[in-house]
């Protein structure tokens, strides 16, 4: 049987968003049914329909990502852009997409990351090229490059250096030191902040006896 499915399910089935469904429909891109009371729905025939459909070479995207973990090392990111883009050229990769980013690479919520992300999960990505596999996220690279495969995302990498296993454990230390410092720094702002709001409450008044 052929269970009719919401807006919601069938975007999340495609890896796509609601309103780029939403989008599709009015455009005539891909047209959702209706229900007798003009609410949108598609089948999970059409969603295998989509699956199935392969995606156009010409029309997939080369991103550059680049990032630094602060305003700092601006200097840093554009000498890592600059690298990345004559890799580029020299492998004969054009109309890039170079995407900047200042963040910490423990933090996976980054907004221009999560972008990237969301962009080869839709197939929309040919190519994903990265200076160093820390530039992606500091852990969970296998996992990345797992998600780009899938997708037919080649990742390219220029730095491939490998680190002794003493080094790359000394590394990631100072990442979480850098990580939980950070996250202890505004703990005790909060708690400063908290006293003082505290303070500022008027004691309760005692009851008095008749």
């Amino acid at each position: 049987m052929n269970t009719p499915l919401t807006i919601t399910e069938a975007a999340r089935l495609v890896g796509l968003h609601v309103k780029t469904l939403q989008r599709w429909d009015r455009d005539g891109k891909w047209l959702a049914k209706r229900t007798s009371t003009n609410r949108r729905y598609y089948t999970q025939e059409q969603v295998d329909e989509y699956l199935r459909t392969p995606v156009k070479e010409e029309t997939r995207r080369v991103i550059v990502y680049c990032r630094v973990s602060s305003a700092a090392q601006r200097p840093d990111l554009e000498n890592q852009t600059r690298i990345v883009s004559e890799f580029c050229a020299a492998r004969g990769l054009s109309d890039i997409d170079v995407i900047t980013e200042i963040g910490g690479g423990l933090n996976f919520k980054r907004p221009k990351f999560t972008s990237v992300l969301d962009a080869v999960v839709r197939r929309e990505v040919s190519h994903l090229v990265i200076a160093h596999k820390d530039r992606l996220a500091r852990f969970g690279f296998d996992l990345l490059s797992h998600l780009c495969e899938v997708a037919g995302t080649e990742l390219l990498v220029l730095n491939q250096e490998h680190l002794s296993p003493e080094r790359e454990m000394v590394e990631d230390m100072l990442a979480i030191v850098h990580c939980f410092s950070a996250r202890l720094y505004g703990l005790r702002n909060y708690r400063k902040a908290l006293v003082k709001a505290l303070s500022l409450v008027p004691p309760k008044l005692e009851a008095t006896s008749v």
